[in-house]
């Protein structure tokens, strides 16, 4: 019988690349992680790391434990969210990942009524990219991820998680409302604001731009959403931005239209599998669900 918590160290190293980042997510030292896989070894009888540079390499015999560990894990997760159902109190702690807009619109109102109903309840709110929120949630490090994917650019896929579709937002064409432009050919020679290269976002309104037939002269490059209107506002750029942005902001000095096709981009919420029916987790993803169903101005 292997040892479930060294089992559980060889995988944080598959997901972290490097014994100290394992060390750390779990709150070890190097030392410790080395010593107990070198003795998870001599339980196997194999070799399951190997040197490459800085980092380590799981042998195909550490990915097939990693794939038993990965089912453990997840029948472990299931029974305590049937116990916890079992006695039904909503209390402990739910870890979210967000992306910006949805933190400046909806999850306040959202969360801060759950805190009120469940005095138990903790929560743990933190701005990250989907490209590391997904991995974070196999990983543990979050309970319940919020993401969004852009028309003809689908996210990260990863397995063992379930995904319940939220809501569609629009996409809208921004520009300063004294020098107003009506669709993306005429911004061909005005500067642009973006996400930084390699998001989502980027990609996307990259794709957008080249479809209208130019290549955007990206002026600024910045993950900050709202800081995106406030430039467009000043005059300094014009953006392709969600309409929750619009909502967090508003619209004043700015002209906001539909680009050519109308595009949306589609909000989701990911739990791991196994994982829902713990009443903590299921009040904060229902809350959240509801909370995106709700009517906006924002349209």
């Amino acid at each position: 019988m292997y040892n479930l918590n060294r089992l559980r160290l060889l995988r944080e190293v598959h997901f972290r690349g490097t014994l100290a980042a394992a060390a750390e997510a779990l709150g070890y030292n190097p030392s410790t992680v080395s010593h107990q896989l070198a003795t998870l070894e001599r339980e196997v009888g194999v070799r399951l790391l190997e040197p490459v540079g800085r980092r380590v390499r799981l042998t195909d015999e550490a990915l097939i434990l990693i794939g038993h560990t990965e089912e453990a894990l997840r029948h472990l997760e299931e029974a305590r969210a049937g116990i916890a159902a079992a006695g039904g109190r909503v209390q402990g702690l739910v870890r979210v990942a967000t992306f910006q807009t949805a933190a400046h619109t909806v999850l306040p109102e959202v969360l801060t009524g759950l805190l009120v109903a469940h005095p138990g309840l903790r929560l743990r709110v933190s701005h990250v990219p989907v490209q590391e929120a997904l991995p974070g949630l196999v990983a543990r490090d979050f309970d319940l991820v919020l993401q969004e994917e852009f028309p003809g650019h689908p996210g990260l896929r990863v397995p063992g998680v379930a995904t319940t579709p939220l809501a569609s937002d629009p996409l809208w064409l921004v520009s300063p409302a004294a020098a107003p432009v009506a669709s993306l050919a005429e911004t061909r020679e005005r500067p642009w604001v973006m996400e930084p290269a390699g998001t989502l976002a980027r990609r996307w309104s990259t794709a957008a731009c080249r479809t209208a037939g130019f290549e955007p002269e990206v002026a600024w490059e910045t993950s900050d959403v709202l800081l995106h209107l406030r430039l467009a506002r000043a005059g300094a750029a014009v953006a392709l931005v969600p309409g929750l942005a619009l909502r967090a902001v508003g619209r004043d000095g700015l002209l906001a239209v539909r680009p050519e096709g109308e595009p949306e981009r589609t909000i989701s919420l990911t739990v791991r599998e196994g994982s829902g029916r713990a009443p903590a987790l299921a009040a904060v993803r229902d809350a959240i669900v509801a909370g995106f169903a709700a009517p906006s101005d924002d349209a």
